[in-house]
């Protein structure tokens, strides 16, 4: 069975080899992580945890993990996902910017990064409103 996985994933890479397949950047999505934590002005957002919902997109390039299917050449959405849950969940922000910007460092710190945007929904923040949303971006250059 192993030898014809071998001989299956040579075929893979002869037949992207010979028609010059080239992927574009491959797109992580964390969708709707449901945290809670400190934020806000006021003296009861100062006081009680509140609901805020992180959604991540990152563009990065996958053309070594898409040859060797090894995890040790992928971008790691797991330890990215933790480390946003340990951030959010241990520390206070004034203003969804700090909190949006902050998320968006860890999103974007791996070198195979190309591009990353963050939006956090502050649910409930406003009367007549489901929520009140921040969306910051960053491009890296190769």
């Amino acid at each position: 069975k192993k030898k014809n996985s071998n001989t299956l994933q040579r075929l893979i890479i002869n037949y992207k080899q010979e028609t010059a397949m080239n992927f574009n950047l491959a797109t992580i999505k964390i969708k709707n992580l449901r945290l809670r934590t400190y934020i806000g002005i006021n003296e009861d957002e100062i006081k009680n945890k509140q609901d805020v919902v992180v959604n991540v997109k990152i563009d990065y390039d996958a053309a070594k993990a898409t040859d060797t299917d090894d995890m040790s050449d992928a971008l790691n959405y797991k330890i990215i996902t933790k480390a946003i849950i340990k951030l959010v969940e241990d520390n206070r922000f004034s203003l969804l910017e700090k909190l949006t910007a902050d998320v968006l460092s860890i999103a974007s710190e791996h070198s195979s990064v190309r591009y990353a945007q963050v939006e956090v929904d502050k649910p409930h923040a406003l009367r007549f409103s489901d929520s009140v949303s921040l969306t910051l971006s960053c491009n890296k250059s190769e």
